[in-house]
């Protein structure tokens, strides 16, 4: 009868630790609205799946610089909200905030060109103020008002993102830069494309806004590559950036089931983009060579056209 009595306890005592165990977390709060388990979405940066392709087996490659516009209806789920919810932040707030509140490094592009300068040091936390400044002309005054995206906060002296700014900043960062290599794997057979960098693009700079309201950006050649490169921010390693973006729903679009990550939405290559120009032996990418839209339009399809057929030209060698 005791040992009877001691099962039946054990029993008693195990119940809830198994129901707690097989818990459901409630899909609807309260409100109706469809509940986000952060959790788990935090789980996902520590378990990032990375393809590791061997040196022997790549025989051809090539980097590549695409545009994300965001005005393409394609990519409205990297810029909006525009100003940070509970639940859902853009793109360039998980940037920015990865930047100055962990470990996500930055780095600066050449001078008097875009693409990245890796030999350069990353830029430290305290520097991130420098290049991220949302600029307006005062038309009062003649000049330029700035305001930095980082502040210092007085409590914790510690940098934190300056909310009041935030939201004019970010609803002007309309584009933003990829580096690609595009690569045939002999051993699979296969064409492969990997993001190495990717850079926010701010055009309402202090240099673009005193061209723009003094002597005007010249329309020729040099003029339109001068303004883009200026408006170039910095760069961000994709792969150090991925723990970040795999933790970080995009908000939904049209559909309020929708689980996707910001690494998802890149890894499936959701986005849609159009080449601003690749690796040649002039370094220049097209705006630097042609002026006119048409023989950049040309350009651009000849060297996509060229991609995709990699594949085949390299079985008939």
């Amino acid at each position: 009868m005791k040992k009877l009595f001691l099962v039946y306890s054990l029993l008693f005592v195990a119940l809830p630790t198994v129901f707690a165990q097989n818990e459901v977390l409630p899909f609807f709060d309260k409100t109706g609205k469809v509940m986000t388990q952060s959790e788990e979405m935090k789980s996902l940066s520590d378990t990032i799946a990375v393809v590791n392709h061997r040196r022997d087996d790549i025989v051809w490659s090539r980097i590549v610089y695409r545009i994300i516009d965001m005005r393409e209806k394609q990519n409205s789920q990297l810029y909006f909200p525009v100003t940070p919810t509970v639940k859902y932040k853009n793109l360039l707030r998980v940037m920015l905030e990865a930047a100055i509140n962990d470990t996500l490094k930055g780095y600066e592009k050449k001078d008097e060109d875009i693409q990245p300068a890796w030999d350069k040091a990353p830029i430290c936390k305290e520097r991130f103020a420098d290049f991220f400044i949302d600029c307006d002309w005062d038309s009062t005054e003649q000049k330029i008002r700035k305001t930095p995206l980082v502040k210092m906060d007085p409590i914790t002296n510690k940098p934190i993102v300056n909310d009041y700014a935030f939201g004019s900043y970010s609803s002007n960062s309309l584009k933003y830069i990829i580096q690609e290599i595009v690569f045939f794997n002999k051993h699979y057979s296969k064409m492969y494309s990997k993001i190495i960098a990717i850079a926010p693009y701010y055009s309402k700079n202090e240099i673009n806004l005193t061209k723009l309201n003094t002597g005007g950006i010249s329309k020729t050649g040099d003029g339109i590559w001068n303004y883009f490169q200026s408006s170039v921010v910095c760069w961000f390693l994709y792969d150090e950036l991925r723990p970040y973006i795999a933790k970080e729903l995009v908000v939904p679009n049209g559909n309020e089931n929708q689980r996707m990550s910001f690494d998802d939405f890149f890894s499936q290559r959701l986005f849609y983009s159009y080449l601003l120009g690749d690796s040649n032996m002039f370094d220049k990418m097209l705006l630097q060579t042609y002026s006119d839209p048409v023989s950049i339009r040309r350009e651009q399809q000849r060297i996509e056209y060229e991609l995709m057929n990699i594949e085949q030209d390299i079985w008939e060698q």
